[in-house]
């Protein structure tokens, strides 16, 4: 035990080692604080510094700003209380200092130069110490040797005690059990599944005060929402294809350019296993012949894997002469060897023969006739574009742009949901978001290469249409929430049924799921049915889980208690007791922390702290 921990103390040790290095050079651009008031507080008589202040925040916002590629700000730290958890956790630091110091905790210099020599920020080319680079790391983020050193000592002396205050922590074994058994526990059970075909008489139709009652108390399921009323002018390469000339020449040159694509020669799928001579070649062939072995336990014993000796589709031009005579002469045998290739004697497997195939130009054509129109269409609306711009730049209207150039016009009521025509292009429905009435229409560019220009007519704001717009709407809103009541108030029924006596088997098919974890998921059930059944007590107990568009009666067949022998089981132990004892090593010495804290006391200097603010843009 005692060995474990102090191989912990040791990873700590360097880990803390790395931070503080990585804090030191976050910190490099930070206005200095120096002289006797820039300290920003203590903990007992262990001083805050502003400087340890202002790399503490720099290097938070620098780490953000690497996960998010985002600039952050250190307002937008305030804005999530950030900057307070940085200043706690440098409050904690000085309390656990200051204990340490008071405790008489520290390190020789032996031990403080044999960790700095293993930092590789500090080591050279030949990876050994280098006093020079040392040095002038050090310099460079405005630090003296003198000074690293002893904040290397002093956090050491941290990691020392937080050793001595966990190190002999152990979680009660009882708590990892109890929570694997929960989390292990499986369950069987059958269920009944009632659908609108198990309703007597099936669903009644609505009648029209039904439909008018409904519509009425549900104005939100139907009313429309915010539209951005959008007139537009566009043009894409799809619009203009059937109406550009293709010449033919330049569709047989296109077809002749494509030829490998087009004409496929004969083909094979082949695996090869290279020997050391062709002895051990033909030794591994006969053996293989004779039934001692196969190709794959021949793979298996020089430790390598299929995917080592997959050559994929060959070709006969990419085999050695030899090899291609041997392989494209043979249409029958599956092993053929051995031969000369690339790499020496070898064995080779056929797994699959591809004929030769070819594509006629006559089945081409069509698929090169749209490329090309398609690119010919592309140049026509490049060329369209600059006269555009003159007619946009001369007051010209939408409308005007599609009556005089290739441009059509359109309009749309643009809501989120919209993906239809246009909205279905991202640039368009950017473009209709940040419109504001009044704008000028700018000519903008599709993904596909189209052009297109629009105007905010008016913004419309969330509808509720009248009843005969949407009366297809409603009766189908009216229709869903009846067929959830009566397939809920038949599967009660049933349930009534069963505390009388019937049985599930004798109500209609059932289905048997086995050894169902808490985290499982049934495919077309109500998400809520696994977690239902694992609230049942006992087996024989039943559930009514009802459902958009079936319910479900589950009976609880029998309750699994987690295999312990199973390794998933043993892993799971593992993970959690692991994770049981840092939840308890955390508490514990943040209690500890806090203890220490109250003991010494705070004090902060709040103006100081506005200071290192300051510096932050």
């Amino acid at each position: 035990m005692a060995k474990s921990v102090a191989k912990k103390a040791s990873n700590l040790f360097v880990w803390i080692i790395l931070g503080l290095l990585f804090v030191a050079l976050a910190g490099f651009g930070i206005g200095s604080f120096s002289g006797g008031g820039s300290r920003i507080g203590s903990v007992g008589d262990i001083e805050i510094t502003a400087e340890d202040y202002a790399r503490a925040l720099d290097q938070e916002i620098r780490a953000r700003i690497a996960q998010t590629r985002q600039p952050v700000t250190l307002s937008d730290l305030q804005a999530q209380g950030i900057d307070q958890a940085v200043l706690q956790s440098l409050v904690a630091q000085a309390a656990l200092a200051n204990e340490a110091a008071r405790m008489g905790l520290s390190v020789g210099d032996e031990a403080v130069a044999r960790e700095i020599t293993r930092i590789e920020s500090f080591q050279g080319i030949d990876g050994t110490f280098d006093r020079e680079a040392y040095e002038q790391v050090l310099r460079q983020n405005g630090l003296t040797p003198a000074d690293f050193e002893e904040d290397m000592r002093e956090d050491t002396a941290r990691s020392l005690l937080q050793v001595a205050v966990l190190g002999g922590l152990q979680p009660d074994p009882a708590i990892a059990e109890a929570l694997v058994a929960y989390q292990g526990e499986t369950r069987d059970f059958s269920i009944l599944t009632i659908t609108e075909a198990d309703l007597p008489g099936g669903l009644p139709a609505p009648s029209e005060a039904d439909l008018q009652a409904h519509y009425e108390a549900n104005p939100d399921r139907f009313t429309r929402p915010e539209a951005r009323r959008i007139t537009y002018s566009w043009v894409t390469p799809s619009m203009l294809m059937d109406d550009v000339e293709i010449d033919a020449g330049a569709l047989r040159d296109l077809y002749e350019a494509r030829a490998d694509l087009y004409r496929q020669p004969e083909r094979r799928l082949l695996e090869r296993l290279v020997f050391i001579d062709e002895a051990a070649a033909q030794a591994a062939f006969d053996a293989i012949a004779a039934g001692e072995t196969d190709f794959d336990a021949l793979v298996a014993e020089r430790g390598l894997s299929l995917e080592d000796v997959d050559l994929g589709e060959v070709a006969r031009g990419d085999l050695s002469a030899e090899a291609a005579q041997a392989i494209f002469s043979d249409t029958e045998s599956e092993i053929i060897g051995p031969v000369q290739s690339a790499l020496g004697p070898a064995l080779f497997r056929v797994n699959a023969v591809l004929d030769a195939s070819e594509v006629p130009f006559e089945e081409a054509e069509e698929e090169l006739r749209a490329e090309l129109a398609a690119e010919a269409a592309r140049r026509v609306i490049d060329d369209l574009r600059d006269p555009v711009d003159d007619l946009l730049a001369e007051g010209a209207t939408l409308e005007e742009l599609a009556a005089d150039t290739e441009m059509r016009l359109g309009t749309i009521d643009l809501t989120p949901a919209s993906e239809e025509g246009i909205a279905g292009y991202d640039a368009f429905r950017e473009a209709a978001r940040a419109a504001e009435e009044g704008d000028f229409p700018e000519l903008l560019e599709l993904s596909d290469g189209g052009l297109f220009a629009l105007r905010l007519d008016e913004v419309v704001p969330p509808t509720l249409p009248p009843f005969d717009e949407v009366r297809a709407l409603v009766v189908e809103s009216w229709r869903a929430g009846v067929l959830r009541d009566q397939l809920a108030a038949r599967g009660e029924a049933m349930v009534a049924e069963m505390a009388t006596g019937a049985t599930l088997d004798s109500l209609g098919a059932v289905t048997a799921e086995v050894a169902v974890r808490r985290q499982d998921f049934i495919p077309d059930a109500p998400p809520t049915l696994v977690a239902q059944v694992f609230r049942l007590s006992q087996p024989g107990d039943v559930v009514l889980v009802p459902g958009a568009d079936r319910a479900l009666i589950a009976r609880l067949d029998a309750i699994n208690p987690g295999a312990r022998d199973d390794p998933t089981t043993q892993i799971l132990t593992q993970i959690i007791g692991q994770t049981v004892a840092q939840s308890m090593a955390q508490d514990i010495f943040e209690a500890y922390g806090q203890a220490m804290q109250a003991e010494v006391g705070i004090r902060l200097d709040q103006s100081m702290i506005n200071a290192v603010h300051t510096q932050f843009p």
